[in-house]
């Protein structure tokens, strides 16, 4: 359902037409650095006023020596300070990275800055090697006009990325301030996820906070790994509550802390309860009835499910432009309600089942 929200009047940084005196993309622009801006980098400051640039692009323009404050060559990180003057040669324009593709899209909430995507399993969020079209950013380059470049041509309006096989609530930024704004709010973990997932096995607590760091796996380069004291190694924090236990499986809410990747599925790995049908860490790349609920006189050859069974369920932000709080949900997709309602009459006929 497409919602839509009047303009609040609280805003973001504020680096508009009021600050910029003249210019265009074949000569210097000129910025007077307004007081919302005290203290911001330049290279922040220049991608929240300039379309069409990804902040990286800005930074090497930066420190290539295109953009001057008062009269003086400046780093990327430099900070400005009100009323100082920005001159700025604007790099030629980045071709366009994403192929625009009529692919429809399940959107939750919409409004002038930002858009929530419900997204599908099975779609890979921007191009990479080996999935070129059928993308998210795809999609969106086909449905919006504007979105924000930050990211690079190949990445628009993306603000954070859920994996292929994971559904559920990603949002996408449709201007350059706005998709700062969001992402400073994932990096102080401001930022409230939770998940649902499907794991293998009985997890052992009905809640817990799983602790331990996340880094690149020493042999296969597409998994992460517990690795602790290593250099690619970051803190990791994620809070579980089961929702009902099975005798083959347990469903979960899981309330990442911190944004590592592939973070619960590693976790809830380490704790020895794989999420089900995970290709990298549970070794199974579909899940027939017999596999799923243990018995061999069930159909082997059906497909219960053929992806890992992780949603993305709800997502709180701090509202970039009211700065109230808003929620997101996403429901649970078909194939994960057929997983749980499967082990649930399986239960049900059978004795001994466990629940919490």
């Amino acid at each position: 359902m497409l919602l839509r929200r009047r303009r609040p009047t609280a805003r973001p940084l504020r680096v508009g037409n009021n600050s910029v005196e003249h210019g265009s993309d074949d000569q210097a622009r000129q910025f007077t650095v307004p007081d919302s801006a005290a203290g911001t980098r330049i290279d922040v400051f220049l991608t929240a006023a300039i379309d069409g640039y990804s902040r990286e692009q800005l930074r090497l323009a930066v420190h290539a020596g295109a953009a001057q404050v008062d009269g003086r060559d400046v780093r990327p990180s430099f900070r400005l300070r009100p009323g100082q003057r920005i001159s700025f040669r604007v790099p030629p324009p980045a071709p366009d990275g994403s192929l625009p593709e009529n692919i429809p899209l399940d959107i939750l909430f919409e409004d002038e800055g930002f858009v929530v995507v419900n997204k599908p399993p099975g779609m890979v969020v921007h191009p990479a090697r080996g999935n070129w079209t059928g993308t998210l950013t795809s999609a969106l380059s086909y449905h919006f006009q504007s979105l924000s470049d930050i990211g690079g041509p190949a990445r628009p309006g993306i603000v954070h990325r859920l994996d292929r096989d994971t559904s559920g609530v990603i949002i996408v930024a449709k201007t350059n301030a706005i998709h700062l704004h969001l992402s400073e709010q994932f990096a102080s973990r401001t930022v409230q996820k939770e998940y649902l997932a499907i794991a293998a096995g009985c997890v052992d607590h009905d809640r817990d906070c799983i602790e331990a760091p996340i880094g690149r796996h020493p042999f296969q380069r597409d998994k992460m790994a517990i690795r602790r004291n290593h250099v690619t190694s970051k803190a990791a924090s994620t809070f579980y509550e089961v929702l009902q236990r099975f005798a083959t499986a347990t469903y979960l809410k899981l309330q990442p802390k911190t944004g590592r990747t592939h973070q619960i599925r590693v976790h809830l790995d380490h704790v020895g309860n794989p999420i089900l049908c995970d290709k990298l860490y549970s070794g199974h790349a579909r899940l027939s009835s017999a596999q799923l609920l243990r018995q061999p006189g069930l159909d082997a050859e059906d497909c219960m499910l053929d992806r890992q069974a992780l949603h993305a369920h709800r997502l709180t932000i701090q509202h970039p432009q009211s700065g109230k709080p808003i929620t997101f949900t996403a429901p649970l997709p078909e194939d994960l309600h057929r997983v749980l309602t499967a082990l649930r009459n399986h239960d049900s006929s059978h004795s001994g089942i466990i629940t919490s």
